[in-house]
């Protein structure tokens, strides 16, 4: 692999393919044969995941990772939500190539969130609800650094906590860096 990242210093990334060479040999034969070359597709190896920057793995560039949210699962009215974002041709919809992108730095997506979701939008809150913004506010589609399309609806307060965890751990699992690319599946 020629991918190597340096674990000493955070926030180091490589990338880089394997390639495989035979060469097949018999006594019998007059002369070995050609050599055979297969190369694996390019795979991104860091450390550079935000907030665990000792964190070592590597992920193939050309997958392109897919957080996926329950229409009868335990957040259902966050489901919904994205489902109808998405059909007004917001992006990130399974199965397009309108991606959503990564966005790292926390005071843009707190202003992505504030645009969405100012607290003024909605007074008063009914109790046990909050605001929920589509595109996520930490992608650079959200409603400040976006397209200014946006969706927000209200929903079930402790449903869009608990989704927004899962989306956090969806980066962290599927390893998506700043400017990286993913797809919402609502099933």
């Amino acid at each position: 692999m020629d991918a190597i990242v340096n674990t000493a210093a955070a926030k180091q990334r490589g990338t880089g393919r394997s390639v495989a060479s035979w060469t097949f040999t018999n006594p019998e034969w007059v002369a070995p044969s050609e050599p055979t070359r297969h190369s694996t597709v390019d795979v991104r190896c860091d450390n550079a995941l935000p907030g665990a920057p000792g964190q070592v793995g590597c992920v193939n560039l050309q997958a392109v990772p897919v957080i996926s949210y329950s229409l009868t699962g335990p957040w259902p009215e966050v489901a919904q939500h994205i489902k109808d974002a998405q059909a007004t041709g917001l992006p990130g919809k399974y199965g397009t190539t309108n991606y959503l992108t990564r966005l790292t730095d926390r005071k843009k997506s707190r202003e992505n969130r504030g645009k969405a979701c100012p607290s003024a939008v909605i007074l008063p809150r009914p109790p046990g609800k909050s605001c929920d913004e589509y595109p996520f506010a930490g992608t650079w589609q959200g409603a400040k650094y976006g397209s200014g399309e946006f969706s927000r609806r209200v929903v079930n307060a402790k449903q869009n906590t608990d989704a927004g965890k899962a989306f956090e751990g969806f980066y962290t699992y599927s390893r998506v860096l700043e400017g990286d690319r993913f797809l919402v599946w609502i099933r």
